[in-house]
């Protein structure tokens, strides 16, 4: 990477680059998708990071590198999505600086290591909590005819989500930087990729079993349950099997589209014929 690069990032001021991730955290559900879900707005947060470390010409085949990285499937309750993108940035300012010395895939791997603990904090929060509380006081408002009723919902919601957003996204990128160089210092960052790697599969086998829900309707006689059997030698086997078949058709490249309009139809198929029930 070009000096002038990181020169750039680093005289950036720092509530600018807390904007950046504040509006992308703020804006986290954008071009929403069913492949990659929120990956399209966490790469427009963390842009303006790129563009500044990498701005000579002949950089923008990394450039490209690491936008395709930040392209890759990201999903977390929004308000804290601010916080992982200050975190990323981070990181992409020490691969940037030290790029023989620090592995790129630790990134991903803190991503999606990161996306499933915060979700479940920030949905246990803004979703069970605030909003019940904003929409309650909202409601009574509003049934008794009082126009404040949504404003207030809405300033509720507002008041929480604020301030969680900005000092997240500041939070992850000052003591993000810290942290990168206490793992660099004490050579911790095999033990982190390794403990990263096992916290996202635990998340995608838990996405698995509670999101991927196929059973099958099939009985013979009147007490042989193909199901119970099923459930019996290993809980949540179809939607497991489901799950690796989807995974190796993405791995041989076959087109998600392709992939989801196959599903409906066999889908269809099958549970027309009783082999397969949702």
């Amino acid at each position: 990477m070009s000096k002038q690069g990181l020169e750039n990032q680093k005289n950036y001021p720092l509530h600018k680059k807390v904007r950046e991730f504040f509006w992308g955290g703020w804006f986290m559900q954008g071009l929403w998708n069913y492949e990659r879900q929120m990956n399209t707005a966490f790469m427009w947060g963390i842009s303006g990071t790129l563009d500044r470390l990498y701005p000579e010409p002949e950089e923008l085949e990394k450039k490209k590198d690491r936008y395709n990285a930040a392209l890759e499937f990201f999903n977390i309750t929004p308000q804290l999505g601010a916080f992982v993108l200050g975190l990323t940035a981070a990181m992409e300012e020490k691969y940037a600086e030290e790029p023989d010395n620090f592995d790129p895939k630790s990134i991903t791997a803190v991503k999606s290591a990161l996306m499933g603990p915060l979700s479940g904090v920030g949905d246990s929060l803004f979703q069970g909590t605030v909003r019940i509380i904003a929409m309650s006081i909202g409601i009574s408002l509003a049934l008794s005819g009082s126009v404040l009723g949504p404003i207030l919902a809405m300033l509720i919601s507002f008041a929480v989500s604020f301030p969680v957003t900005w000092f997240g996204g500041k939070l992850g990128y000052t003591k993000g930087t810290e942290l990168i160089q206490q793992i660099s210092q004490n050579n911790l960052m095999d033990k982190l990729m390794y403990g990263c790697s096992v916290a996202g599969l635990m998340v995608v086998g838990g996405m698995a079993a509670n999101l991927v829900n196929i059973t099958t309707p099939i009985v013979y006689g009147e007490t042989l349950v193909l199901q119970n059997i099923f459930d019996s030698i290993f809980p949540k086997m179809i939607p497991l099997a489901l799950t690796g078949i989807m995974y190796i058709l993405v791995k041989k490249r076959i087109h998600p589209i392709t992939i989801v309009f196959s599903c409906f139809l066999i889908g269809i198929i099958c549970n027309y014929f009783g082999i397969l029930a949702v």
